[in-house]
């Protein structure tokens, strides 16, 4: 219990935040915590299980997407779309895994790059459903289960559905799940030899941290009350990616650094230099990559002891 006392106060603090914050600045801190929740799946699936996807943010716009389409103009009721759009990620990344993950080489990668182009193309070309270029506007947030959820108490939502991924995954990290996909990522042959179905392993990662992005992307659906393709954008998978590897692939901690710095970085920059601000962002990127190949998280590993060197220490002592 104790060991959750501090997750419990940092949840407390970022739900009581929302309550202090302008609408721009809610706006901003609404869509940060939603980076950081796509963050920690694409971290377990791309640091964890070693998969290399570019899909996260179409099954991201899938999500938001489905749920406007089956609410206002499908007309069926919220908790039930909500059910059916897991549904719906979920077979639609196993149609992916399933003969992707079986073989050998970059396929995953390239499988999923092409249902991002797949994706913007139905978007853009589906104007009746889903509004073309233009996107999907005008619509509000339904009661759930009679209540009204608006303004700050929205933001608290989005602040447990970031804490619930942080909690679920770094449960299954930690499981033998987890270890079973850390054991795929360093050596698929000697993770076969001890057992584990790496097939079967990698399908499950895979349509998992699909699901849960497209979970993400029913409540980004109501935060500016818009879905439209600009925010589904490959460049958007690439900025994820380097966020993942700059706060330090396989560690949620990380994951959660390098969305954070690299998602806030552009705010402070821009300011200073104007229009550089991309240049300026890019070589921050690469610095970072260079200086600290293990990532952001690896500067707090150095300043402090791990638990196995504080215990020899003890001992010694």
């Amino acid at each position: 219990m104790k060991g959750r006392l501090p997750l419990v106060a940092l949840v407390l603090a970022l739900c009581v935040l929302g309550f202090f914050l302008n609408s721009y600045e809610t706006d901003l801190y609404r869509k940060l915590l939603l980076w950081i929740a796509l963050g920690l799946g694409f971290n377990f699936l791309f640091g964890i299980c070693g998969q290399v996807a570019f899909s996260h943010f179409s099954f991201y716009g899938l999500g938001a997407y489905w749920i406007v389409i089956a609410v206002f103009q499908l007309h069926i009721p919220l908790p039930l779309a909500i059910i059916l759009g897991i549904v719906l990620a979920g077979l639609l990344a196993l149609l992916i895994a399933i003969p992707s993950t079986r073989l050998e080489g970059p396929y995953l990668a390239l499988a999923t790059l092409a249902l991002a182009q797949l994706f913007h193309l139905a978007v853009v070309s589906g104007r009746e459903f889903t509004g073309g270029d233009t996107g999907l506007g005008g619509y509000r947030l339904p009661d759930v289960f009679g209540l009204t959820v608006t303004g700050p108490w929205y933001t608290v939502c989005i602040v447990l559905l970031c804490a619930g991924t942080y909690v679920l995954l770094n449960r299954l990290d930690r499981s033998w799940f987890g270890r079973a996909c850390r054991a795929i990522r360093d050596n698929k042959a000697a993770a076969a030899a001890m057992g584990v179905s790496v097939p079967l392993t990698k399908v499950i990662a895979f349509t998992l941290t699909s699901a849960l992005a497209s979970v993400a992307g029913f409540f980004y659906a109501f935060v500016d009350n818009l879905v439209a393709p600009g925010a589904f954008s490959l460049e958007n998978m690439f900025a994820l990616l380097f966020m993942v590897i700059v706060g330090g692939s396989g560690r949620q901690i990380g994951a959660v650094i390098g969305v954070t710095l690299l998602y806030a970085a552009p705010f402070f920059i821009e300011p200073w230099i104007g229009h550089f601000h991309l240049m300026a962002f890019g070589a921050l990127v690469v610095a970072l990559i260079i200086f600290q190949p293990r990532g952001l998280v690896s500067l707090i590993d150095g300043r402090r002891p791990h638990a196995k060197e504080r215990a020899l220490r003890t001992r010694l002592s």
